[in-house]
């Protein structure tokens, strides 16, 4: 094993370390408190999925709990909560991540069932129809949701040959035509150490992370190769798409618009895209909070947010309003929009959100569990020290800078949008 780079964070120091057989790990000690967290993220989100297996990523991270031929069902949860510990698992587009928390001196009793069951997954044919019946009961609470369902939506409109455009949840006609070995191929396939990085931060000394880590993390599987998968990049917009939702049990109006955005290679325009979400619409002084609810009272909220992705990010700016009022809400937005492509944001503007979207980030750095989750996602999308660049980048920007993002980002006549209204 090589130590193939090291860098400094905003309180200590964490290393990366490259086992020899491709797994990444980094590690940062923490002696303050005995805490141990390991976060095992993995590039086996749903955008990696083939066509006809939309859903499987978020299905085989329930599966992983379901244990191995040495570990049996719900083993896992009864050594870990007997240790005094909690675990967790979650899916998105560009990966699956598995996190531990424990104290520091139980993780040598815990941390090999977290590395069994990831890496020899059994997915028997009883639990699997079992547990295919608890997704299907998501997807139908969440197809309840009318904010869930609004995003679902808007992303479709957005994301029309991209993956992001699809439920990571999957659809419950093709979930009901999916086998175990379907899912064995997928996870092992992805579940690879080229594929994996383990996060260790808390009190534990590097060399002890390392040993536990090559001990654990060393039998992987032969890899198969599921279908491929087709990842098209995504064409421009050329005008403005539009949804109308008409839902039962709604009691207001709900708007979403959207808008696609550089992915993490083009780092700097991301960060721009959040500082021009901040000035629209974070805190009681913002334009669209400042225009929409505390002026005109227009709405009942309004927000704007920012998520930085591999292959792209989105903008999406949503509000709760009487529904008589979304026709103006949506051009008073687009007229906002303009402003901020004719002329730059005021200085006092700027620093106001540079402040924000620093302290945002120092308070994000503050424990164990939000470092490795820090760590680790930006290790799966690109590399862990762009984490690091973040605040140095923000606090950079000049108005013109923003100007030229919001010109060429967020335009007033380029968006999708989903309006819900009650019926």
């Amino acid at each position: 094993m090589q130590l193939t780079d090291r860098f400094k964070t905003a309180l200590d120091r964490a290393n990366l370390i490259k086992l020899d057989h491709g797994l990444t790990l980094i590690h940062q000690y923490q002696p303050a408190t005995p805490v141990a967290v390991v976060d095992v993220w993995i590039k086996a989100g749903s955008r990696l999925e083939p066509h006809p297996w939309l859903g499987m990523a978020h299905f085989l991270e329930h599966m992983i709990f379901k244990g191995t031929k040495q570990v049996s069902p719900r083993i896992f949860d009864q050594i870990v909560e007997s240790n005094g510990g909690i675990a967790n698992a979650a899916t998105s587009y560009d990966y699956a991540h598995f996190f531990l928390t424990t104290a520091s001196s139980y993780l040598p009793k815990t941390l090999p069932y977290l590395a069994e069951i990831l890496l020899n997954a059994e997915i028997p044919e009883e639990e699997f129809i079992r547990e295919r019946n608890v997704v299907l009961e998501e997807i139908r609470s969440c197809s309840d949701d009318p904010d869930w369902l609004g995003l679902q939506t808007l992303c479709e409109s957005l994301y029309q040959r991209h993956p992001y455009g699809r439920s990571i949840l999957g659809h419950e006609t093709q979930l009901q035509n999916y086998s175990p070995q379907q899912m064995r191929c997928f996870h092992r396939t992805h579940y690879q150490p080229d594929n994996m990085t383990v996060v260790i931060v808390g009190d534990v000394q590097e060399k002890a992370a390392l040993s536990l880590v090559d001990k654990n993390f060393s039998q992987f599987n032969s890899p198969e190769q599921c279908p491929s998968t087709l990842t098209e990049a995504e064409p421009p917009l050329l005008d403005i798409r539009r949804t109308q939702m008409y839902l039962p049990r709604l009691e207001q109006g709900r708007l979403l618009m959207g808008w696609i955005g550089p992915g993490v290679e083009h780092l700097k325009d991301g960060c721009g895209l959040d500082l021009l979400s901040t000035i629209l619409a974070a805190g009681r002084s913002s334009r669209l909070v400042r225009e929409l609810r505390e002026q005109q009272q227009l709405v009942y909220d309004v927000e704007s947010s920012f998520s930085l992705q591999k292959d792209s990010s989105l903008l999406t700016i949503g509000a709760w309003l009487a529904p008589q009022n979304l026709e103006l809400v949506e051009q008073l937005i687009r007229e906002q929009l303009e402003k901020l492509q004719i002329n730059p944001v005021t200085e006092e503007e700027l620093a106001k959100a540079k402040r924000l979207l620093c302290h945002d980030y120092i308070f994000s750095t503050e424990t164990p569990n939000q470092l490795a989750g820090l760590y680790g996602y930006y290790q799966t999308i690109a590399s862990a020290e762009l984490c690091l660049a973040y605040p140095y980048i923000i606090k950079a920007f000049s108005a013109l800078e923003l100007q030229q993002i919001a010109h060429q980002y967020l335009s007033s006549e380029r968006y999708a949008i989903t309006v819900m209204q009650p019926c």
